[in-house]
């Protein structure tokens, strides 16, 4: 492994964190925190932790031994100073000749004697971190180490991989007993430079920050070379169909079933040659089912991942009911286990839900599952990780995990439930919605309202800078698409359905304003107009509603289609007629696909500013009305300009509304000619 220490980048950090009172010693402790927490094969999300022990002074002024400790649930990647709460130390200390500690207590405390009140909580680890006695302290979950220790002939291997340098500690789950009893591993050889925690991690210290760090990656890069002698091919590679399914016709019917079994999810997908060797294994039944690689995972990946049959793309029909019958027996194989487990400590623990948070699918890869888009990118993450180290020990001897009972103790431990924090509350979260037309005016707008909501947002539009722009703004994806052409619908739908797992929530509402009397208008003009006025929603939701019938769990289509649909301006038919079309359209698809649970309505807006109604055109219109552009705008009753967040309002709305479909909901300020008979 690089070891990227960099003297000038050091100082810099000196530098800046001493022109807000941070002293040498901290920022030099950030520094190197941050340059672990940016190695993925070191440590992912929040996982991890260091220390530094240093001197300070009280609200008395007298010194004080303190320890600065990595506050759980930070990430070292872009840790800062008030993520490295201070401790006073010598209390902590004191646990040390303590027979026991529970985690009420400990944690109580750590809390007690943080110098700031206001700080989060010191890590799971702080007590060991204390008792090592060097100034700085770094843990990480290496990979390549844990591709050494989690075998069944782990301390033989480390034996002759580190000799003496490290001393072993058994496994332990984290706390009181492990601080304990690292420290008595510690004891018996105090020249060691390092700790492993067979089944967790590895701890590295030293007198000063960059003799920590150069430590840690030094140890990593011995059990590097060490894999290296591991076998090349590693798995037996299994039948699979002559013609596996595509991403984007897996993706909804696995996520269609996880609804259907209670709980609605985001999904994100990985696939690379270790990867697809790993799920499209012969043994992967064997190898992917002893749990997660190092404890801290189980927290969001559960102990198992999901395996479903390989998709012959001929036959999606025997999949879903293969799929669904492998996710009923995943989930009464975790029921089971709770059950026997929960009797164990005492029926003390509340059930989490049933549900896989990885799904293993032969010949395509494997998806990450959670209620947001970043959380379920951190399980992909988690999951590659597992493939990656299980590939290591597999290569090496065979891949061995703590046991269930440690397992259970680490999943359903409050303190380490308590890293991943409160569930969303937002109306739309887990709800997938694509916006055409998203690069200006009312889709922009749209699209940000929706994102306000919780969901995960994708926006179509042909101009690729437009896009770019906001999907930049809002951190949503963004793709190039014309939805007059069906292949450019279904290409970037496709894409949508890949990167989020799905869709519940489509905003047709791409659009331009072409006018003239509609006996004089040209034929070229008109037919323009209709292939995108018209055959635009028409083939957006053509391709929505195949997705959503995939899910099996309804969905929501919301058109934009004017005022003009209900009330024609003078010379905007060639506007206004595909948008009747559009509305009638609307009122099809509620028609024909009610009973899939998909509704299907629109908004009648009018006069609103956006790249459809600019300047030029509000211009026009207010001269074909004989007005100036000012009444032109608030020509209704409340005597107000609409705005394209009103709009996007009503879309939210109507995406909320569960038992309506086939409405049109008018966005006007007050129109009564208009308004629908």
């Amino acid at each position: 492994m690089k070891n990227n220490w960099s003297s000038r980048e050091a100082n810099k950090f000196i530098e800046k964190y001493n022109k807000v009172g941070v002293s040498k010693d901290l920022a030099l402790r950030i520094y190197s925190t941050q340059l672990l927490g940016k190695e993925k094969k070191l440590v992912l999300h929040g996982g991890g932790n260091t220390s530094l022990k240093t001197v300070s002074k009280n609200i008395f002024g007298k010194k004080i031994n303190v320890m600065h400790i990595k506050g759980s649930g930070w990430d070292m990647s872009d840790i800062d100073y008030p993520g490295l709460p201070a401790v006073e130390l010598d209390p902590l200390l004191e646990t040390i000749n303590l027979k026991k500690l529970d985690d009420f207590s400990m944690v109580n405390l750590q809390r007690k004697n943080l110098l700031d009140s206001n700080s989060p909580n010191p890590s799971v680890e702080t007590l060991l971190h204390a008792f090592i006695p060097h100034k700085y302290v770094d843990h990480t979950h290496a990979n390549s180490i844990l591709g050494l220790i989690d075998q069944p002939n782990d301390i033989e291997i480390c034996k002759k991989v580190f000799g003496d340098k490290v001393g072993i500690v058994p496994y332990v789950i984290p706390g009181f007993e492990l601080a304990i009893k690292a420290n008595s591993v510690f004891q018996k050889n105090n020249k060691v430079i390092g700790l492993i925690l067979l089944n967790h991690g590895i701890f590295s210290f030293g007198s000063t920050a960059k003799e920590s760090y150069d430590r840690m990656i030094h140890q990593v890069t011995l059990a590097e070379k060490r894999l290296k002698r591991k076998k090349k091919h590693v798995f037996v590679k299994a039948n699979l169909p002559k013609r596996v399914a595509r991403v984007a016709d897996v993706a909804p019917i696995l996520r269609g079933l996880i609804t259907a079994a209670g709980k609605r999810v985001i999904m994100n997908f990985r696939t690379n040659a270790k990867v697809r060797s790993f799920v499209d294994g012969r043994e992967v039944r064997r190898y992917s089912q002893k749990s997660t690689v190092t404890p801290d995972h189980v927290i969001r990946t559960k102990p198992k991942p999901l395996i479903v049959p390989a998709p012959d793309a001929s036959d999606l029909k025997s999949f879903t009911k293969a799929a669904k019958r492998a996710l009923d027996s995943y989930q009464k194989s975790y029921n089971n286990y709770f059950e026997r487990q929960n009797k164990r400590v005492g029926y003390s623990k509340t059930k989490l839900d049933l549900l896989p948070r990885i799904i293993l699918v032969p010949g395509l890869g494997l998806f990450g599952l959670d209620e947001n888009s970043k959380s379920a990118e951190i399980v992909a993450d988690l999951a590659e990780t597992n493939v990656d180290v299980i590939t290591d020990c597999e290569s090496i001897s065979s891949y061995q995990a703590i046991p269930e009972n440690d397992v259970f103790d680490i999943e359903y431990w409050s303190l380490e439930q308590a890293k991943i924090g409160k569930k969303s509350t937002n109306l739309l979260m887990s709800k997938i919605c694509v916006v055409s037309g998203g690069g200006s005016g009312i889709g922009a707008a749209t699209a940000r309202a929706f994102s306000r909501q919780g969901s995960e947002v994708a926006i179509l539009d042909c101009n690729p800078k437009a896009v770019q722009t906001v999907a930049n703004q809002l951190g949503c994806l963004g793709l190039v698409c014309d939805v007059t052409s069906k292949k450019s619908v279904n290409s970037a739908m496709d894409k949508v359905v890949a990167h989020f797992g799905g869709l519940d929530i489509v905003v047709s509402n791409a659009g331009s304003a072409q006018q003239g009397r509609i006996g004089d208008v040209s034929d070229e003009i008109l037919r323009e107009s209709f292939e995108l006025n018209f055959w635009g929603h028409q083939n957006l939701a053509r391709k929505a509603t195949s997705i959503m019938r995939a899910q099996k769990n309804g969905g929501c289509l919301l058109f934009n289609v004017s005022k003009q649909a209900v009330n024609p301006g003078p010379e905007f038919g060639p506007y206004g007629l595909p948008k009747a079309a559009t509305l009638s359209l609307m009122r099809q698809y509620a028609i024909d696909y009610g009973a899939d649970g998909i509704r299907s309505n629109a908004v009648n807006a009018d006069r609103v500013r956006s790249g459809l109604l600019n300047e030029s055109l509000i211009r026009d219109r207010s001269k074909a009305r004989g007005i100036g552009q000012r009444d032109y705008m608030r020509g209704n009753l409340l005597g107000q300009e609409v705005l394209a967040a009103d709009v996007a309002q009503a879309f939210i709305d109507l995406a909320l509304a569960e038992k309506t479909t086939a409405s049109l909901t008018t966005v006007d300020g007050g129109n009564i000619a208009a308004a629908p008979r």
